[in-house]
């Protein structure tokens, strides 16, 4: 069974980067597909971000497109969140999860079997 540890989180202004790293351990993260999703105060945790198990597919919410990216180093075991022209609504605890589906984009909280604890990412105007 995997357990994913996120990092990268921190107090960052609008208009900064962040990258966020999600390590694995207990498993290959080849093996799987990976979201990041996110929760921020009084929220539900919506998703954020979707990479195959290939990393050959790629898929974004709305509000986020054109400003993260997902990435994987299957050799490093890692995912990252690389999250340019942060806004103060992007401002939540990101969480990174795997699933071993091999079929279409997971964008459900449901379809992932395994989760992180999450990193906290606050925004300032």
């Amino acid at each position: 069974q995997v357990q994913l540890v996120e990092s990268g989180g921190g107090l960052v202004q609008a208009g900064d980067s962040l990258r966020l790293s999600c390590a694995a351990s207990g498993g290959t993260l080849s093996r799987y597909a990976l979201g990041w999703f996110r929760q921020a105060p009084g929220k539900e945790r919506e998703f954020v971000a979707f990479i195959s198990w290939t990393g050959g597919r790629t898929y974004y919410a709305d509000s986020v497109k054109g400003r993260f990216t997902i990435s994987r180093d299957s050799a490093k075991n890692l995912v990252y969140l690389q999250m340019n022209s942060l806004k103060p609504e992007d401002r939540a605890v990101y969480y990174c999860a795997a699933d071993c589906s091999r079929g279409a984009v997971l964008r459900g909280r449901d379809e992932y079997d395994y989760w992180g604890q999450g990193t906290q990412v606050t925004v300032s105007s």
